[in-house]
């Protein structure tokens, strides 16, 4: 049961947001338990593979390069540090994986090479990967499914009605497509929303109709509170009660029984008995560690104790799907081939410079003169 047959209008999905809250998370709480195990929360990291300078308007965004925060914009990652960070994340209890770059849109360049390496790595080591880089193509996310990608994150963030208000720089269009391109490649599709950004009730009800009318639902559906940084459009917003994010996740698990509800970004304004609300209403994912891209997280410290205190176990990773089997890069190894035909060439020109007597001409130092 991908969607609840039971809830098909939007003055039925209103009615059923606006319960009390207490019933509205005892009807969760059962449906949740129907098709998940309710002990079983998935620890996922989130990092920052290439950080600020996006050419977008994302009000919300502190990595928007037209915004005056104090986010420092940063080259993409190595392939062999993001390895190392995968495995320190882990080591932590860390079943998956998201790598996010600050990208409009993926292009098909060394960096996008770096990062079908990167997937392949982290599937290597037993890890759900996921991807938030952007728009993309079908091809790139063929490139990215067969690395081994597990899942590709591309919000909606909002109905369609509200989301001109937050950004203009995309369209709600654009970012259908591209949740159709990734599932086009057969990758599992995570796609959420943030609330507290000045939306009406409605829009969040129509957020979640926009998933409802799709032909398959995402596998995950992130919920995010808006974390308000300073220099961005959405500063002054007020935070949202942490009741807001227990009826936001209740409703979400009532209305798509199968999917993963990820309670995202904002729990660092949650008290545990809020966020043990949200786990018995349905939620099964929270993001580890300190950090989340740029703005503040739980560590993983405080998450494992929250565990044992609330009797949760970290779920393990593959439970939802078969891991995919990383496949050598058609594109990668063509440029590794030239890069070494290359480097041969000019070892092979070096050597036959030495033995011809060459000496290189002796520079004379300004200092010198």
């Amino acid at each position: 049961m991908k969607v609840n047959p039971a809830y098909q209008t939007k003055q039925q999905l209103l009615d059923l947001y606006n319960k009390p809250l207490l019933e509205l998370v005892f009807e969760a709480a059962t449906i949740h338990r129907q098709f998940h195990d309710p002990r079983e929360v998935q620890m996922s990291s989130l990092l920052s593979i290439k950080t600020g300078g996006c050419s977008e308007d994302c009000g919300y965004c502190p990595q928007a390069a037209r915004y005056n925060t104090d986010v420092e914009a940063h080259k993409l990652m190595t392939v062999e540090s993001v390895i190392e960070q995968a495995k320190n994340a882990k080591a932590n209890g860390s079943s998956r994986l998201c790598m996010g770059a600050a990208w409009r849109e993926v292009r098909d360049n060394k960096d996008f090479d770096n990062v079908v390496e990167m997937v392949q790595e982290v599937n290597n080591l037993g890890m759900e990967v996921c991807c938030t880089l952007g728009m993309m193509n079908e091809n790139q996310a063929l490139r990215l499914k067969n690395a081994g990608l597990f899942a590709y994150n591309h919000n909606l963030d909002s109905s369609p009605e509200f989301y001109g208000d937050v950004i203009s720089t995309r369209e709600y269009e654009d970012r259908l497509n591209t949740i159709e391109n990734a599932r086009k490649a057969g990758i599992s599709v995570c796609s959420g929303g943030i609330i507290g950004m000045g939306e009406a009730v409605e829009d969040r009800i129509g957020l979640l109709m926009s998933y409802m009318k799709m032909e398959t639902p995402p596998e995950s559906i992130p919920i995010n509170a808006l974390v308000a940084v300073e220099g961005t459009p959405l500063e002054d917003q007020k935070p949202i009660e942490q009741w807001e994010m227990i009826r936001m996740v209740a409703t979400t698990r009532i209305l798509f029984p199968e999917a993963i509800v990820r309670l995202s970004a904002g729990r660092t304004k949650m008290n545990m008995e809020g966020q043990a609300l949200c786990f018995m209403a349905g939620a099964g994912s929270i993001f580890a560690g300190d950090k989340l891209l740029t703005t503040p997280n739980p560590e993983f410290n405080e998450d494992k104790e929250m565990f044992d205190i609330l009797g949760l176990v970290p779920k393990e990773p593959f439970k939802d799907g078969v891991q995919p089997v990383s496949m050598p890069d058609a594109q990668i190894e063509a440029r590794k081939r030239k890069e070494e035909e290359r480097e041969a060439e000019l070892k092979l020109a070096r050597e036959n410079a030495i033995q011809e007597g060459f000496e290189p001409r002796k520079v004379t130092s300004v200092e010198s003169l």
